[in-house]
C-alpha cells in the first residue's frame, strides 16, 4: 500500500478533495456530471487509467480507480459477478451511482448476461462515510485472498498523483508535476500552461 498517499487522502478535508477533483477534472477536459443527487468528477490519462469521484450532498463520497494493465482489470475478464463483489461493504445508495448507468470514457460497463444488469468497472473501490475513507470490503477481501497488491494493482498511486494529495496544490505545483511527467515542449509552453492553470484555480477559489 502507498501508505503516505492513503494517509494523505484520509487527512485531507473532503471539501478540499472535492476542489482538487474539480480542478484536475477540468484540466483533463472531463466535464462534471450529475448522477442522481451526486456530483461526478473524473480524470483520465487518455491511455486507459482513470480516477472517478462521486460526492453526495450528505458529505459522503465514492472513489473508483482503474489501471487497464493491472491484475485488477476485470473488464478484460468480463467477470460481472467478481466486479460486483468489489463493491461489497459500500452502502447501496452509493453503489447505485454506478449500477445500471450509461457507459462513459472512464467507466465502461460489465454486464450480467442472466439479468442484463450492468455495473461500472473499477480496479479499486474506496468510499468516505462522512468521517473517514475506507477501501471496500469486497475489494480488499479479493486482494487478500488472491495475494494481489491492492493499492499497486488498483492504480491508486498513479491515478491519484495529479491531485497532489499531501502536497502543495497550487498552479505552480500542478505545472511542475506535469513537467516531471513530460508535459510541455519548452519554457513558452510551460508559461502558457501556468497562466491557464492560474485562471482555472481562480474559478475554483
Amino acid at each position: 500500500m502507498d501508505v503516505d498517499l492513503w494517509d494523505a487522502l484520509r487527512t485531507t478535508p473532503l471539501a478540499e478533495v472535492r476542489r482538487r477533483a474539480a480542478i484536475v477534472g477540468e484540466l483533463a477536459e472531463v466535464a462534471p456530471m450529475a448522477v442522481d443527487d451526486a456530483e461526478r468528477q473524473a480524470w483520465n490519462d487518455g491511455g486507459g487509467q482513470s480516477a472517478v469521484w462521486y460526492f453526495t450532498p450528505d458529505g459522503r463520497a465514492l472513489l473508483l480507480t482503474f489501471d487497464h494493465e493491472s491484475e485488477l482489470n476485470l473488464y478484460a475478464e468480463g467477470d460481472y459477478a467478481l466486479q460486483e463483489s468489489f463493491y461489497d461493504g459500500v452502502p447501496e445508495d452509493l453503489v447505485r451511482l454506478v449500477r445500471d448507468r450509461p457507459e462513459n470514457y472512464e467507466s465502461l460497463n460489465l454486464v450480467d448476461e442472466a439479468t442484463g444488469r450492468t455495473i461500472h468497472y473499477a480496479g479499486g473501490v474506496f468510499w468516505f462515510d462522512g468521517t473517514r475513507w475506507e477501501p471496500a470490503e469486497g475489494f480488499t477481501a479479493y486482494c487478500e485472498r488472491e495475494g494481489v497488491d491492492a493499492m499497486g494493482e488498483s492504480g491508486f498511486g498513479y491515478c491519484l498523483d495529479p491531485y497532489l494529495l499531501g502536497r502543495e496544490f497550487t498552479p505552480e505545483s500542478v505545472v511542475a508535476n506535469r513537467v516531471e511527467h513530460g508535459w510541455y515542449e519548452d519554457a513558452a509552453d510551460r508559461e502558457a500552461a501556468l497562466a491557464e492553470v492560474r485562471r482555472l484555480f481562480a474559478r475554483h477559489a
